[in-house]
């Protein structure tokens, strides 16, 4: 590896290849005569959007699994941000994610290492819960969020890690 972009872009393909392995989780449903959800709903999809084919981003979740895993990176964000600050680090600073006045890419770097136990967290969530549409919330944009009883449950449980 030559540049820190052949470092990304191996990164990059690993996140691939991890989040592929998700595809095909089973969700359990209840309730879904009175809150129907989309087919593709039924099980865990692909970490990027539907909303736009042209981006690999997956900020703006489009399924539950995505918008529990963005939820649980923000808590796990925020926390880390707390952390970084009282030790006095300045959160924008990046090493390997790019410093920006916008973000916090030394936050997203420290991050790295704490995602996996943010992943296992929502994967058992996903296993030991049974969900229904009124969990979640799709903003007219087609995002979707948890509504906040789910979201309530979800924090109690990262939080305990």
């Amino acid at each position: 590896m030559r540049t820190m972009n052949d470092v990304l872009m191996v990164e990059a393909r690993a996140a691939a290849a991890y989040f592929s392995a998700w595809r095909g989780i089973p969700i359990r449903w209840k309730s879904l005569k009175r809150h129907p959800v989309p087919e593709c709903w039924l099980i865990a999809g692909s970490r990027r959007t539907l909303r736009d084919s042209r981006s690999s981003s997956n900020r703006n979740a489009t399924h539950p699994v995505n918008a529990m895993l963005n939820y649980a990176y923000g808590i796990l964000h925020s926390r880390m941000q707390i952390n970084a600050l009282a030790e006095g680090y300045d959160p924008r600073l990046g090493i390997m994610h790019e410093s920006r006045p916008d973000a916090h890419a030394f936050i997203l770097d420290i991050m790295e290492r704490e995602r996996p136990a943010a992943d296992a967290i929502v994967l058992r969530f996903i296993a030991t819960n049974s969900f229904t549409g009124s969990d979640f919330v799709i903003r007219e944009d087609g995002v979707c969020r948890l509504a906040p009883q789910l979201a309530r449950r979800l924090a109690r449980d990262v939080a305990a890690t």
